[in-house]
């Protein structure tokens, strides 16, 4: 197969993340317990970073960890919408998530959507304690880190013409 016949190389750059990173803090209602739990073991970890969170998840990290978490509306009033922009104007660097796979939410189409945002934008996401223990505990926290960036334009004029 030629060149010509295969999907041509997509562009690419590389956005650079600061040692101190930005962090999208969000949790279902049924998760937010858990991860108020491992913001508080984190907490040393977490303070030396910029925290983000949707309205009620991130008032309840601030008021029961004394972390300063920066809050963007409910998520179910447009918090996630709020983030998702964020992570597309490349002011949040990551996202831990706690969703609850077992409950419907009334904002699902904005939860994919948002996670959707996080994949095309290359961020480090955690969906489950595990995940952000796994994150956190990385060497990359506490360094600059070049995110690899696909330039997804290139993509669209290709399926357009």
């Amino acid at each position: 197969m030629s060149y010509k016949d295969s999907d041509p190389p997509i562009a690419h750059s590389s956005k650079k993340m600061g040692k101190r990173k930005k962090i999208a803090l969000i949790a279902h209602d049924h998760r937010k317990s858990d991860l108020i739990d491992w913001c508080e073991f984190n907490s040393g970890s977490l303070s030396k970073h910029k925290l983000y969170g949707t309205g009620t998840t991130g008032t309840m990290i601030a008021d029961k960890v004394g972390l300063d978490v920066t809050p963007f509306n409910s998520g179910p009033l447009g918090g996630d919408l709020q983030i998702g922009a964020a992570i597309s104007e490349h002011k949040i660097d990551m996202m831990i998530f706690f969703w609850d796979p077992l409950q419907a939410q009334p904002h699902d189409v904005d939860v994919k959507a948002l996670l959707r945002i996080g994949v095309l934008y290359n961020i480090p996401i955690a969906n489950n304690r595990a995940s952000a223990d796994f994150i956190i505990s990385s060497d990359l926290m506490d360094e600059e880190y070049n995110r690899f960036m696909v330039d997804y334009s290139k993509r669209f004029s290709k399926d357009v013409e």
